[in-house]
């Protein structure tokens, strides 16, 4: 099938909103990536994209939904492109740019987007939509022509020149690695072997190099598993990171496996060699269990004496004489409140317990979104009055999940707008019907975060240099958030950028009906 051309795009545009239906399977067809924006919404999110954008960005339809397409450009915002789209956008005329892109797996693409807005009966722009193609391929042989020979020449002179000594370098490092590491030829025979992980299967290196893979420690290392990742995977020429492997080996016993592939692009005799490094978690993986155990049980058994202390404080809360001292009810009151604090952090270690091991329970029912978010929000309100939270927006729709849980999520994201923006007295809380989905997004004005500290916010107990030596917390409000959200086939992100401030948002499946307007 031949790309879209621009006369068809602006032909569907007039028929947009009468032929809708017809206009998704058509655009379903097409080979081209398709989104359609919502010029109407806030921040124009996404509300539409076909098969091939999917395929295209290695992203899945719930991970597309409610965002802006610039989470294409990841990290990379400084293109000139983005200004000829904004400018576009803002003025509702079409452009076409060739703008860089990266995957969900971080691999860059070249993408040829024709972006079309869509108009009403009186004019206004309601929606745009972009027509991509992938030209990746035809940009690097653009960059290959108009390499100069003489250029080339070098490069390959001083390529081979340190090849010289690659073999002796290569071997060095094999040796000085603390993992397995296995050196193969393209039919799996080990050509280098190193001492780590001769000791760590104990076998030596007389029954190891020279023997194809699968035949190591009579036929031992025949692995369903790692045939698939070296017959399978590796010839695609992408490398294989983190496969996690466990078998059970007859002399040694079940061991818990980190592999690692990459195939050697390098001329000469090392040419289509494979370096495979073998980790073994075995002991790490026991050690995180009997953590996640020890946290299981530990929070259990602190919950019953806070119970019965927290009732002992309520019976003298309730028993006070009218002539003790001011600073006898003070204290009271802060012991009371010190209890609710350690329940409270005792409560999210039981989530993050449940998590773990797979036992969340979640009782979903049909409810009001728009209502529970204005609750949460109003609740909010009252602890924090020196506060200004605006909810702008509204969904209509019902959305069937677990209330309870789902307040959670929205109260962890409030607080941490309060607790991370102390300079700031303002939050926007933002709601939107987008699609088959609901999107619910806090904008906080505080401290903002770095590349770095984004790719890893969600993580269990992980904090940020900055936010540790400024503010208490044991990094796992975001983590249960997250986990609550995913068992919900929803998507949660953050936007953010250093000293401006934070931008969380997540989308839900509606699963229930429209709730009628008053």
């Amino acid at each position: 099938m031949e790309y879209i051309s621009r006369r068809q795009v602006r032909s569907f545009g007039r028929f947009f909103d009468q032929n809708f239906e017809l206009l998704t399977k058509a655009l379903d067809a097409s080979i081209s990536g398709i989104i359609i924006t919502d010029h109407t919404q806030p921040d124009n999110p996404i509300v539409y994209c076909n098969a091939a954008f999917e395929k295209m960005t290695g992203y899945t339809r719930k991970e597309i939904i409610g965002h802006n397409c610039r989470f294409l450009q990841a990290a990379d915002r400084n293109q000139k492109e983005r200004h000829i789209l904004a400018d576009c956008v803002s003025s509702g005329k079409e452009c076409t740019v060739e703008i860089r892109n990266y995957k969900k797996n971080g691999e860059l693409f070249w993408n040829e987007l024709y972006m079309s807005p869509v108009k009403d009966t009186s004019g206004a722009v309601t929606h745009f939509i972009g027509v991509q193609n992938d030209i990746t391929a035809r940009k690097s042989v653009e960059h290959d022509l108009r390499q100069q020979k003489a250029v080339m020449e070098k490069r390959i002179e001083e390529r081979t020149a340190d090849l010289k000594d690659s073999e002796a370098f290569l071997s060095s490092i094999i040796q000085t690695v603390r993992e397995g590491l296995l050196v193969l030829d393209p039919n799996f025979k080990v050509l280098s072997a190193n001492y780590h992980f001769l000791r760590t299967f104990k076998v030596n290196a007389e029954e190891t190099l020279g023997k194809p893979l699968y035949e190591l420690g009579n036929n031992q290392w025949d692995i369903p598993q790692l045939r698939e990742l070296l017959v399978k995977i590796l010839p695609t020429n992408n490398p294989v990171v983190d496969f996690e492997v466990e078998y059970d080996f007859p002399h040694i016993g079940t061991k818990l496996m980190l592999l690692n592939a990459y195939r050697i692009e390098l001329e000469g005799q090392f040419k289509d060699q494979i370096l495979l490094a073998i980790e073994d978690i075995t002991d790490h993986k026991e050690i995180e269990r009997r953590k996640d155990d020890f946290l299981s049980i530990a929070s259990h058994e602190l919950k019953t004496p806070l119970t019965a202390i927290k009732g002992y404080i309520q019976v003298l809360e309730k028993t006070v004489p009218k002539d003790v001292p001011e600073k006898y009810t003070t204290t009271l009151s802060k012991v009371s409140q010190y209890v609710d604090r350690l329940n409270n952090l005792i409560a999210e270690l039981l989530d993050v317990s449940r998590i773990q091991t797979g036992n969340i329970e979640l009782h979903k029912s049909s409810f009001d979104f728009d209502q529970v978010v204005l609750e949460s929000v109003e609740a909010i309100r009252a602890t924090v009055p020196e506060h200004k939270i605006s909810l702008i927006g509204k969904t209509g729709s019902l959305v069937k999940g677990d209330e309870s849980h789902l307040i959670q999520v929205i109260n962890n994201l409030l607080s941490n707008a309060i607790k991370y923006a102390p300079g700031a007295r303002e939050i926007e809380v933002n709601m939107a019907s987008i699609s088959d989905y609901v999107k619910v997004s806090v904008r906080d004005f505080g401290l903002g975060m770095n590349e770095e500290d984004k790719k890893k916010v969600f993580e269990r107990f992980y904090r940020g240099n900055d936010i540790q030596k400024k503010f208490p917390g044991m990094g796992i409000g975001l983590y249960i958030c997250d986990q609550i959200i995913k068992n919900h086939q929803g998507s949660l992100w953050v936007e953010s950028e250093k000293g401006k401030g934070s931008v969380f948002s997540f989308t839900l499946p509606k699963n229930g009906k429209e709730v009628d307007a008053e």
